[in-house]
């Protein structure tokens, strides 16, 4: 063990003066050369070991010097690998990028340094003056008619991290073979001579209002219903990120009025200093919006995470607070979304999407409709993929649990700002009818069956938090259990070894066992976040009774895990 550590403070020592001899500023001089000085070798190894990976969607990581780290340099090198793609390819086209930023601390700085690389390498640049969230920014290269676009955010991971995003010219994030073909440009660039720092202002354009303008009509042209929108109290927080910019925007398009904000994360602040972390999944970051919700006596409150492609919903109904998760929202969209569908107004055969770890019931609606219901990998990319590639058909609504949702196909990424709108058109239908979102909700269990899904997540950071991951992922492929929530286990898919099919045609590292009673745990680490998921599902008949014994099931399975590898 000493020895690896030793080489990798070789390694990380060669790297870390090779930064210092390209001549940076002194600051970030000083910095590396504190790494470099004794008692920092932990530090200096997580900073320099290795360089910062290029992934299938683009980087992400702690702000800081070094390759190991996300900083104007890695950004940099990141940029100029996607040029030297963007000219291989298009040799003879008119190149151009699209740039957004979000809330984080030095987005705005990434995403200009992004611009000036561009220009650099002769590539047209449009960037917008202030920031804008992820979905706007897939909106705006489909508009634009762009090659490609970037995103300055790392969505809804704490503060120290920040991200880059890469879109490709339909709007939605890179996949094969882009990606490969990116990253392996990217890993060809050794040194940063290598990099066009001569950047060019005249391919550098600001924009904001035109296309904030025609992203906000197309929303609006999602509403179904023409019920009188003034009585729906909303009350909506932007957990310090992007949201503030357009979902008061679309919500007012749609015709709701009696809007109230969540002062205190009103605005943009990169620390998120009100939340341990801007996750609308972490039920922690709901708090403020939940007092006021109860104050106000609001009907829904929406909370979005920095970068506005994830939202989060609770409802005062009946004096209680009720937190719906990401499954029951994808559900109530897509369900609303097809009572409501009219076939005369679609000349192509409509679906819906979802991922394979997202609820099985948005596949008993769609049957029940006879709608095609498509499954995809992790990840909205692959939603955005099926659209693509699905010409003859029309996509509806789709959605995945991590509180991601779409409605329409002018934005090919999940859209928290199409979904605040979407949503509260569909609690304002149920108010009409004296009901709210969970009285739909149980209307639709009562129909198609009880589903109870839950997310166990296992923090793991660095090198041996990476390798623990590896292990946990081995075991299970290798030595599955035989049994789970005390059922047989009837199969066990591993996508890592799929065959190729007409919707899930790459390889995946997620397992996913299947019981007798169709119960199911399915296992993966994160492509964002230093994590291994655990997904429970389980379905059954809606009763309270039943509900509390598939609780106790997943409860009981989650108990096992942590005894095992905690």
């Amino acid at each position: 063990m000493q020895s690896r550590i030793n080489e990798l403070i070789k390694i990380s020592r060669i790297e870390a003066e090779k930064w210092i001899s390209y001549g940076l500023k002194k600051k970030e001089e000083k910095e590396i050369k504190d790494l470099l000085s004794e008692g920092n070798e932990n530090n200096l190894i997580e900073s320099f070991h290795k360089k910062l990976e290029f992934g299938t969607g683009g980087i992400r990581g702690l702000i800081g010097i070094g390759s190991n780290r996300i900083n104007t340099y890695t950004i940099s090198i990141a940029t100029q690998g996607l040029c030297n793609y963007l000219n291989r390819i298009n040799r003879d086209k008119k190149r151009s990028a699209v740039i957004a930023y979000d809330s984080r601390r030095f987005s705005k700085e990434f995403g200009h340094q992004t611009a000036k690389i561009f220009s650099a390498n002769n590539i047209k640049s449009y960037i917008f003056s202030d920031l804008r969230p992820t979905p706007e920014l897939s909106f705006a290269v489909r508009e634009l008619n762009s090659s490609c676009g970037i995103v300055i955010t790392a969505s809804h991971n704490p503060k120290e991290y920040n991200g880059y995003k890469v879109y490709w010219n339909d709007g939605g994030q890179i996949t094969a073979p882009h990606d490969k073909n990116i990253i392996s440009e990217v890993k060809k660039i050794t040194d940063f001579n290598q990099i066009n720092f001569n950047f060019n202002s005249k391919l550098i354009k600001e924009i904001d209002s035109e296309i904030d303008k025609k992203y906000i009509e197309k929303i609006q042209s999602l509403s179904i219903n023409d019920n009188s929108r003034s009585k729906l109290k909303i009350i909506f927080s932007s957990l310090h990120g992007t949201g503030i910019t357009q979902i008061p925007n679309a919500l007012k398009a749609f015709g709701f009025k009696n809007i109230s904000s969540v002062k205190n994360q009103e605005l943009p602040d990169p620390d998120f200093s009100t939340v341990d972390s801007p996750n609308p999944e972490d039920l922690d970051a709901l708090d403020l919006g939940i007092k006021q919700l109860k104050k106000e006596k609001g009907d829904i409150l929406l909370a979005t995470d920095p970068d506005s492609d994830r939202v989060g919903v609770a409802l005062y109904d009946n004096e209680k607070i009720k937190i719906l998760n990401g499954n029951q929202l994808a559900s109530l969209i897509v369900y609303y979304s097809l009572i409501n569908l009219d076939s005369n107004k679609i000349s192509k055969p409509p679906y819906v999407a979802k991922t394979i770890v997202t609820t099985s019931l948005i596949d008993e609606i769609a049957r029940d409709f006879g709608v095609k219901s498509y499954s995809t990998l992790t990840g909205f990319k692959y939603i955005a993929e099926l659209i693509k590639n699905k010409k003859t058909e029309k996509f509806i609504a789709g959605g995945e649990e991590s509180y991601g949702y779409l409605v329409d196909d002018f934005v090919r990424d999940k859209d928290a700002i199409i979904s605040c709108a979407y949503i509260c058109e569909i609690a304002n239908w149920a108010k009409d009818s004296g009901k709210s979102l969970n009285d739909i909700l149980e209307e639709i269990y009562d129909t198609y069956g009880l589903f109870i899904e839950k997310l166990y997540s296992m923090k793991m950071e660095g090198i041996k938090g990476g390798n623990k991951i590896n292990k946990i992922m081995e075991k299970y492929r290798n030595t599955p259990p035989l049994t789970i929530f005390g059922d047989k286990v009837k199969e066990v898919i591993d996508y890592n070894r799929m065959v190729k099919n007409p919707i899930i045609n790459v390889k995946s590292n997620v397992i996913q066992l299947i019981s007798e009673n169709n119960y199911s745990i399915t296992l993966r680490p994160s492509g964002t976040e230093p994590k291994i998921k655990f997904y429970f599902s389980l379905s059954g008949n809606n009763s309270e009774e039943n509900k509390n014994k598939l609780s106790n099931l997943i409860d009981e399975e989650i108990l096992k895990i942590k005894n095992i590898y905690e």
